[in-house]
């Protein structure tokens, strides 16, 4: 893989992501107007990554974020110690009444004909509030690392955290580093202020820094404002609209290396069809299809990630990155929460064609 990517293998880090710590709220399948009681999951898209990273695969990660002196954001703290992950806060003082606060994400979990609701409260969030400047690049990159992350989840926060991702990345490059940044287009996000035009005028700004991009065939056509191919796909599983869409994205932006997403089609909410494609260097690669039944679908994209990444770095061949990826992702359904609960074995076996057979 080194012929694809280059970066500094002797780097004390070997993941670092910047993004916004959120709770999230799961009343599991009761809808929230009929709610109860929930249980909380702590998440974000970047932190996630790092997270399955940490926890499954062993790996030295950091996120660099927004930390609110506040009883939830001790919550949150914990949780990311808990995953291995370590933290590079950007401290603010909550005052008592209106914030600033740890963003809240509300999801129910759906069943069968029944999809998941997501909705939010992220107003007054302290990762929205970070800016350049807030972060000590040239001391979060002592001692070098591997690959730094971001997403367009951040991205969409505010006027300020774009440009903070961006600072971010150019730091990284010049200690090094791989970058990568996953699209996740959130149409609910990006509409407050300024909808798809203005997401792709910022996401154009960061992806220039980048060598990895994860996005599927939506997210590179209203994150990158990239028009899509005429053909319709005749399945969600069917790669041609997704491969078809790569020469536009290496024209606009020739450093990239790597293009990779997830391909889920869904028949219900607790069955998908599941599967994974990337283009590296050229060259295209799928994952097997396996039948998913899901439990809980939230961060199955950052699952990917996580196996995809931890291939690359491991100098595993482009196929079985890839298929990592898949496995992870496909693993990361079966649990409640957002992160990870598997161990790479099971990770290593799934990828080989592994089954639900009991293992004794």
């Amino acid at each position: 893989m080194s012929s694809v990517l280059n970066y500094n293998k002797k780097a004390k880090m070997d993941f670092i992501s910047i993004g916004a710590l959120v709770h999230r709220l799961d009343p599991g399948i009761i809808p929230f107007r009929k709610a109860t009681e929930c249980k909380i999951h702590v998440s974000g898209g970047e932190f996630n990554v790092a997270a399955n990273l940490a926890d499954c695969f062993k790996m030295n990660t950091g996120i660099a974020t927004a930390m609110v002196n506040y009883p939830i954001g001790d919550m949150i703290a914990e949780r990311v110690k808990a995953m291995g992950v370590k933290p590079f806060y950007k401290y603010f003082k909550h005052n008592g009444v209106n914030g600033p606060n740890m963003a809240t994400v509300y999801s129910d979990r759906g069943f069968g004909s029944r999809a998941p609701v997501v909705f939010y409260n992220r107003s007054n969030e302290g990762g929205a509030l970070l800016k350049p400047g807030d972060f000590n690049w040239k001391e979060i990159f002592d001692g070098g690392v591997k690959w730094f992350h971001s997403g367009g989840i951040f991205a969409s926060l505010s006027e300020t955290t774009g440009p903070t991702i961006i600072e971010g990345m150019k730091a990284a490059k010049a200690a090094g580093a791989i970058t990568s940044f996953d699209l996740n287009y959130r149409a609910k996000l990006w509409n407050i202020w300024g909808g798809e035009q203005k997401a792709a005028e910022i996401i154009d700004g960061i992806v220039k820094n980048v060598d990895v991009i994860i996005g599927n065939e939506e997210d590179l056509q209203k994150g990158l404002g990239i028009p899509g191919p005429e053909v319709a796909a005749k399945s969600k599983l069917d790669p041609t609209v997704f491969f078809g869409m790569i020469d536009k994205v290496i024209a606009k932006y020739p450093q990239v290396k790597i293009v990779a997403t997830t391909l889920r089609e869904v028949h219900s909410t607790n069955h998908h069809s599941w599967s994974a494609v990337a283009w590296i260097n050229g060259k295209t690669f799928m994952a097997p299809t396996c039948e998913l039944n899901v439990y809980d679908r939230v961060g199955g994209g950052d699952g990917f990630a996580a196996g995809f990444i931890y291939g690359l770095l491991t100098d595993e061949s482009p196929e079985e990155a890839v298929k990592l990826g898949w496995a992870h992702g496909a693993l990361l359904t079966t649990f409640p929460g957002d992160t990870t609960m598997s161990s790479i074995d099971e990770v290593k076996a799934f990828a080989k064609g592994g089954s639900a057979r009991i293992q004794r």
